[in-house]
């Protein structure tokens, strides 16, 4: 086959980037030549070079944005700079016949349109609804950003060949917003790949001798409720008089500092922990022997909309979900999942408490979920779809080289 594809990801390091990594893999699999440009991760993915399980990885430095709307304009224009740099390397290399493009941000449609006069071909995987992402995360502040994200977006869609979507909320973004026609736009849900979330013993000892443990799993960062999480779990304590659970926060992100800071200042440091980020052994390790996990998203233009990789996750891992009422939320979960009035700390911490003391309820989410995962929510549905994706847009390209 030897079709080339080059992946562009700024937000995350890859293999690190799940999502990025299962596609990589799928395509190279499938006989594609794959490389991907990214930046170096924090605590891992540190080589500006390497080759993992036949995927050409080339990463560059990049610092997080700090400092508001202007910290992202300087982030996205350095991660602009190096993309550009190292796909134009690539691309003296050998030919390039796809650049798939994850945002955020929305600029990397740039760097395939460098590449168009050489017959590269532009997919956007949409990962994230980036307009929304500025108006939850700056909630009045970022207006500016607001519209001039709202301009990329319509550019990038423009731009594009064919785009992906990871579910049929963003699909239809994509349709409306976009003006993106129905039979260019698939979905590849983000899913958990089951031979890795694979059910282990349950370790009481992560339960630091309470008689039932609570987890997350995920990213910490302002726009993900762990601070809602951390509330709600004082008012499980304070209100609701339960001292026999432990909480356990795996992940990490801009907000992580200051998350630990509040679960002190709540009185809650003896009630839970955050390890970082963790290897999947501990992962699953700890979702084997959670009782309930928590998804405390909170109800804002992005979070609605979007699909959260842990709530199929925890299903994967047969686990009951305490979420707040969102309607991808409830697409994802369906029965597996007890929902509470969006952003209502209260309500959230009676869901909790609800299914603590209701094993056979928990048992019954738990199977409800797995099967879910089983029956269309696993990472072989998703590649299917990926696979036939390209397949369609090779096709295409191939006809327009015959005409």
């Amino acid at each position: 086959m030897n079709r080339h594809i080059v992946i562009l990801v700024e937000n995350l390091s890859v293999p690190f980037d799940r999502r990025v990594w299962q596609e990589s893999c799928a395509l190279v699999d499938a006989g594609y030549r794959v490389t991907v440009i990214c930046p170096v991760g924090t605590a891992q993915d540190g080589s500006f070079e390497e080759w993992i399980d036949g995927v050409h990885i080339l990463r560059y430095p990049l610092r997080a944005a700090a400092g508001g709307p202007a910290g992202y304009l300087r982030e996205y224009g350095l991660a602009l700079w190096h993309s550009l740099r190292l796909a134009v390397r690539v691309r003296r290399q050998g030919r390039v016949d796809v650049v798939q493009a994850c945002n955020p941000p929305d600029l990397l449609f740039l760097i395939a349109l460098a590449l168009r006069p050489w017959g590269t071909r532009f997919v956007f995987d949409h990962h994230d609804l980036v307009p929304e992402l500025f108006l939850s995360r700056f909630a009045g502040r970022g207006m500016l950003l607001y519209r001039l994200s709202l301009l990329l977006e319509r550019l990038t869609f423009a731009a594009a060949d064919a785009v992906i979507a990871t579910n049929e909320s963003y699909r239809r973004v994509a349709i409306g917003r976009g003006r993106v026609p129905p039979d260019r736009v698939t979905v590849v849900r983000s899913a958990p790949d089951l031979n890795r979330f694979v059910r282990s013993p349950a370790d009481p000892g992560l339960r630091r001798g309470k008689p039932y443990l609570v987890a997350y799993l995920g990213v910490m960062g302002p726009q993900d409720g762990v601070d809602h999480a951390l509330r709600a779990l004082q008012r499980l304590r304070a209100d609701l008089g339960r001292e026999d659970v432990h909480a356990i926060f795996m992940g990490a992100g801009d907000a992580f500092d200051d998350l630990v800071a509040l679960s002190e200042q709540l009185g809650l440091a003896d009630m839970v922990e955050f390890p970082g980020r963790v290897p999947d052994e501990y992962v699953v390790r700890c979702l084997s022997t959670a009782d309930v996990c928590l998804s405390p998203d909170p109800l804002n233009p992005l979070n609605d909309v979007s699909t959260m990789n842990k709530v199929v996750e925890y299903m994967a891992m047969a686990r009951p979900v305490v979420s707040f009422d969102l309607v991808e939320a409830r697409v994802s979960a369906g029965d597996a999942a007890l929902y509470a009035a969006p952003n209502d700390e209260a309500a959230f911490a009676a869901a909790v408490d609800e299914l603590l003391d209701d094993p056979e309820r928990r048992s019954r989410m738990g199977q409800a979920g797995r099967a879910r995962v089983e029956q269309g929510l696993s990472w072989t549905e998703s590649r299917r779809a990926l696979l036939g994706f390209y397949r369609q847009v090779f096709d295409e390209m191939e006809g327009a080289g015959r005409g």
